[in-house]
């Protein structure tokens, strides 16, 4: 029962569609910005759009439209997600500009020495779009998916 019980809970169903598609769909996002293919936006955490925010904001809808949008599993979720989605946007954002500044300055002070320093990952967080992007995501797959649901119940 169980696990059987995880492939009946269609809100987490849409959240891991939302999270899934988001990613899948930012090396295609990446070629048509920057004209050349690149696989790894697939496994990044940060791009457009954030599967992060797509993944928290899907859970959030598939809880409104299953739940209702009154009850306050829904009011945790919102607040779940204003976490995570500020959090995206601001706090991991930071991390990944110090990263950019702090690997200018070990290729300066590096300039002309034998010795590799590995880089810090700069693509940690989302800019402000690339979030809206992810919510507008977590909401068109979550109420698609729940819109597919409903017509095969009838």
């Amino acid at each position: 029962m169980p696990i059987s019980g995880l492939l009946e809970n269609h809100v987490l169903i849409s959240a891991l569609i939302a999270w899934a598609l988001a990613q899948l769909v930012k090396p295609p996002l990446y070629y048509f910005l920057n004209r050349k293919w690149s696989w790894a936006p697939l496994f990044s955490p940060g791009g457009m759009p954030s599967s992060h925010s797509a993944l928290v904001v899907a859970t959030t809808v598939g809880i409104g439209l299953h739940d209702g949008f009154h009850t306050p599993v829904f009011a945790l979720a919102c607040g779940v997600t204003m976490v995570v989605l500020y959090d995206a946007a601001g706090v991991r954002r930071q991390a990944g500009i110090h990263a950019q500044k702090i690997n200018v300055l070990i290729d300066e002070l590096l300039q002309g020495h034998p010795i590799s320093e590995k880089q810090l990952r700069e693509v940690l967080g989302h800019t402000p779009l690339e979030v809206v992007g992810g919510t507008i995501w977590g909401i068109l797959v979550s109420v698609a998916y729940w819109l597919w649901e409903i017509s095969h119940l009838t």
